[in-house]
């Protein structure tokens, strides 16, 4: 096991899997936080399972934690291992995409990413391991109902931390834009398909970033 992640292919192959695993939470993250648009009940509901149940609490979300972390390490060792080989980043040297910004500059973009997910950690997940496990309270109310539609709406109220989410997630899918294929690649699984990958990938990157901007921008402006 060790001798994988020593290699070049098995750093490359593990850091794809974890951008699968964090693919689809982005996903499933983008499906709950779209509920808010359209009812403040059933986002809460599925919220308040999403923070009690002890499947995601306790194994899910650890995964998650190890997946950010990972992902995110590995790519600073592959770039950092690319240069001290070649003199050139990994995304710099990865096939046939190398010559676009958002390839040559991963790097950047997967750190401005990094401090996005620090202050969305601030914003939410912190407040919600204290209330839950400092302060006790694990009823998830607040003045007679769920506190979780509250608590969205009351961070979306500060225009400079909605700006900051919106460049965070433009970001975001310019670093999807590439990595969704490059994801592939790396595991073997672009044969014959690349194209069909590429336009796959092109949609993700825009309509998952596009929808979690939406969420905050409509209620920055509709609960001003």
């Amino acid at each position: 096991m060790a001798g994988f992640f020593k290699s070049s292919i098995g750093r490359k192959v593990a850091m794809a899997l974890s951008a699968f695993f964090l693919m689809f939470f982005l996903l499933q993250h983008l499906a709950i936080n779209l509920l808010s648009l359209f009812s403040a009940d059933t986002f809460n509901e599925v919220s308040h399972f999403m923070g009690t149940n002890p499947i995601v609490q306790f194994v899910l979300q650890p995964v998650l934690i190890f997946a950010v972390v990972f992902h995110f390490v590995m790519g600073f060792v592959l770039e950092l291992k690319n240069k001290k080989a070649n003199g050139v980043s990994y995304a710099q040297n990865n096939g046939a995409a190398n010559s676009s910004w958002v390839s040559r500059n991963m790097i950047y973009s997967g750190l401005v990413i990094l401090a996005f997910i620090v202050l969305h950690f601030i914003d939410f997940w912190f407040p919600e391991i204290n209330t839950k496990y400092i302060v006790g309270d694990m009823s998830g109310m607040h003045d007679g109902g769920f506190r979780y539609y509250h608590e969205l709406v009351e961070k979306f109220h500060n225009p400079i931390r909605v700006l900051a989410y919106v460049i965070s997630f433009v970001l975001l899918g310019l670093h999807l834009a590439h990595g969704f294929t490059s994801a592939f690649q790396s595991v073997g699984s672009s044969a014959g398909r690349k194209q069909t990958l590429q336009t796959i990938g092109k949609a993700y990157s825009i309509l998952i970033p596009l929808g979690f901007i939406i969420v905050a921008v409509f209620h920055f402006l509709t609960h001003k």
